[in-house]
């Protein structure tokens, strides 16, 4: 039940059509992890703790750095040493008392990301590793969890919801591939503009309220993809590879 208090706070919501006090009740009991806590959590996660997710789970080992703050705006200059996740943990509660906040300081694995990711809705992977991306993915598909993958490069974005669990949706690994961590791609080497970061982070959080209160059409199994150069965006739809060894 809401509360007058979260009545009051999630009214914008609840006068939508599409969301009403139905979409706003399944958001407050929706359990949601987020992978990585960088530019794309820092976007992706203020909204869903102000959309009132009952339960955040942040993933992250990281700790802020002074180069963060480009775009990863939860933190401050004050915050320069303090695991990303405490930091992002402090910043959301006070943002939204209402809901329940676990940041959990460790890296997912393979071995790990079972354990993690068990009992969750939706998961939302914002990570910056090929590696983690296909560790997400494979616990997904094993747990029959959706999940909503965000990657960014210098000027660019992709965003694929994804369920692989199900029958004829494909996972992430039907698009990608099992792919492994590429020297030299990282936000590092190459480079990233800040606002890219803020608007694929804000677009990943549009998909997981979609997916928990299911307003709009379906964006399983399609790919959007954005070019910050030319402010242009086309969708694609992700076929199901047959031979994919993670969800086949």
């Amino acid at each position: 039940m809401l509360s007058d208090e979260e009545l009051d706070r999630y009214q914008r919501h609840i006068v939508l059509k599409e969301v009403g006090g139905q979409g706003q009740r399944k958001f407050q009991a929706a359990r949601v992890a987020v992978v990585g806590a960088g530019g794309l959590g820092c976007a992706s996660l203020p909204y869903l703790a102000a959309a009132g997710i009952g339960r955040l789970t942040l993933i992250d080992d990281d700790d802020v750095s002074l180069s963060n703050l480009q775009r990863q705006t939860l933190f401050t200059t004050a915050d320069i040493g303090r695991p990303k996740v405490e930091a992002a943990a402090e910043r959301l509660r006070a943002l939204n008392p209402h809901i329940a906040i676990e940041p959990i300081r460790t890296r997912l694995t393979t071995d790990n990301a079972p354990t993690l990711l068990a009992q969750q809705h939706v998961v939302a992977d914002g990570s910056d590793s090929f590696r983690t991306r296909s560790d997400v993915n494979a616990a997904a598909v094993r747990l029959g969890i959706p999940l909503v993958s965000a990657a960014i490069g210098p000027f660019e974005g992709q965003l694929g919801v994804f369920a692989g669990h199900l029958a004829g949706q494909p996972c992430y690994a039907c698009f990608a591939g099992q792919a492994e961590d590429r020297p030299g791609t990282s936000c590092a080497d190459i480079g990233v503009l800040g606002p890219v970061a803020g608007l694929m982070g804000a677009a990943q959080a549009l998909e997981v309220l979609r997916l928990i209160a299911g307003f709009g059409e379906s964006r399983l199994g399609r790919l959007w993809l954005w070019n910050g150069l030319g402010l242009e965006s086309r969708s694609i739809r992700v076929p199901k590879d047959p031979s994919c060894p993670v969800c086949c």
